[in-house]
């Protein structure tokens, strides 16, 4: 660059203001500044939807779950099992067994809970991920039985960490 050239900037730019440190296109890299995209309206309905769900529903409308109650076991006592609130006090695995082995296995395990005055059990039945297109085979077959047995006076799925869909907590009777 020369000093002609200099001279022909200098006259060209000359009436030029400096932008203000606002008005500055952001530096190439930096990301803008996230704007929430829901109005608090949007925000408040989406709430007031949400209470409105019948967990109860919710927890139930899952074709995986198991939930079960006698007719005097009431809604908070179902949620409290649901949500594990119970102390297990003793547990039996089945999964890998036969119906038939089972069974009787499951059949001594609630006689003798309930003879020693437990409240809440945990059953570990298995998903079924190992009986191929018959599906849960070992799940259906507890289901069935402890909606017999008058000693279960409810039942639910247990949580994630407990076996989740592949275990249950029961109540017995005292």
């Amino acid at each position: 660059m020369n000093d002609d050239d200099s001279d022909l900037f200098r006259r060209s730019v000359g009436d030029a203001k400096p932008l203000s440190a606002d008005e500055r296109v952001p530096e190439a890299g930096k990301k803008p500044t996230p704007r929430a995209r829901f109005s608090r309206a949007d925000e408040e309905k989406a709430l007031r939807e949400s209470l409105d769900i019948d967990v109860d529903e919710m927890e139930s409308s899952n074709a995986d779950n198991m939930r079960f109650h006698r007719p005097h076991v009431g809604k908070r006592t179902m949620r409290k099992l649901a949500r594990g609130k119970f102390a297990v006090q003793a547990e039996i695995d089945l999964h890998g067994m036969t119906v038939a082995e089972a069974r009787p296995r499951l059949a001594d395990f609630i006689d003798y809970s309930g003879k020693q005055g437990l409240t809440c059990v945990r059953i570990v039945h298995g998903k079924g991920l190992g009986s191929g297109h018959r599906g849960p085979v070992l799940k259906n077959a507890v289901n069935r039985w402890l909606r017999k047995w008058d000693s279960v006076i409810a039942f639910t799925s247990a949580r994630q960490v407990d076996g989740g869909t592949g275990a249950v907590y029961v109540l017995l009777d005292q």
